[in-house]
């Protein structure tokens, strides 16, 4: 049976900041918005709103987030893939952080509205910010 996912918008950019691995984690990486910090051998990332990223930090910005409205249970099985495979069958870019209670799907700007039409046609309900 298909999976349909909800998915609501998070208002704001997003940028996704690299620094290095022993880098403590800055005080603009927590406020408004949802973030995420990952920290490995190689280096320390950063997802947060744009804004809050300063200039000189290496960055990718330009992303928009949707929050796959949930709970999902962690046996639960086909809910990410059911939302990245249509987008990644059409070339779009994508960004996925998984948390806890679930998952942030980011596409750039400029692909928001081409990845509303083929998560819709996928059978995926977008709400309302």
């Amino acid at each position: 049976m298909p999976v349909s996912v909800r998915l609501r918008p998070l208002p704001g950019l997003y940028a996704v900041a690299r620094l290095d691995p022993e880098t403590p984690i800055p005080a603009w990486a927590e406020g408004e918005g949802f973030s995420s910090i990952s920290r490995s051998g190689t280096e320390l990332s950063i997802l947060c709103r744009a804004e809050r990223v300063p200039a000189e930090a290496q960055q990718d910005a330009g992303w928009r987030c949707w929050e796959l409205v949930g709970p999902f249970a962690f046996d639960e099985t086909g809910i990410v893939l059911s939302v990245i495979r249509p987008l990644s069958e059409a070339g779009l870019g994508i960004f996925v952080v998984s948390t806890f209670d679930g998952d942030h799907l980011l596409v750039k700007a400029g692909d928001v509205a081409r990845a509303e039409g083929l998560l819709q046609a996928a059978g995926h309900r977008l709400l309302e910010v």
